[in-house]
């Protein structure tokens, strides 16, 4: 393995059916605190709520002062302390109130590809759902209630997500725009 390596990544959010996933590149030593922001990026979340990521029973995570989680501060690890080999996979968790759960699995290695962006997403399946929709179950029921509108809550819901949110609907473009502006370097930068 080289400081040049590249890993080809793909995040599952779980208890979604159809799934809802993302194929992406990163660099192999990046630190965690910048995969947040790449994971944030190629999801579509709004970086609004708590994260952490697991490995087996180990959490990392940003300190907060206001809410002890117990995880291991994150800011000086690099994903390929977690990640080695095709195949290791490790959780990511957004929002302790919905309980977004998501799978990170290596894929592929790449050997420092020259001239290729840092930081693409490949491909990817379904729109991310809405923030703050309750959960795999609030999702769920949002479904249901967009998929027919007969449904009592149809209308609010059209209203709430917007008249263009489509839960099978996903653009790569956008998402390699907020890749861009993401920095690896130190300091943090929110896409959006």
């Amino acid at each position: 393995m080289t400081d040049s390596d590249v890993y080809q990544l793909k995040i599952t959010l779980l208890e979604t059916t159809p799934p809802v996933w993302r194929r992406f590149r990163v660099p192999a030593d990046l630190l965690l605190p910048r995969l947040h922001d790449v994971v944030q990026a190629v999801m579509g979340w709004k970086d609004a709520h708590l994260h952490q990521f697991s490995s087996g029973s180990i959490r990392f995570g940003e300190p907060d002062p206001e809410w002890d989680t117990g995880a291991i501060d994150y800011r000086d690890i690099r994903l390929n302390q977690i990640l080695r080999r095709v195949g290791d996979r490790f959780g990511y968790e957004y929002d302790f109130g919905d309980n977004w759960q998501h799978e990170i699995v290596l894929e592929r290695i790449l050997e420092g590809e020259e001239g290729q962006a840092p930081l693409r997403c490949l491909e990817g399946e379904r729109a991310c759902p809405p923030e703050d929709c309750g959960g795999i179950p609030g999702y769920q029921e949002l479904l249901e209630a967009l998929a027919d509108p007969a449904h009592p809550d149809h209308a609010d819901r059209r209203r709430w997500v917007g008249k263009k949110w489509d839960p099978e609907w996903f653009d790569i473009d956008p998402v390699n725009r907020r890749l861009a502006r993401i920095r690896l370097g130190k300091g943090r930068r929110r896409p959006g």
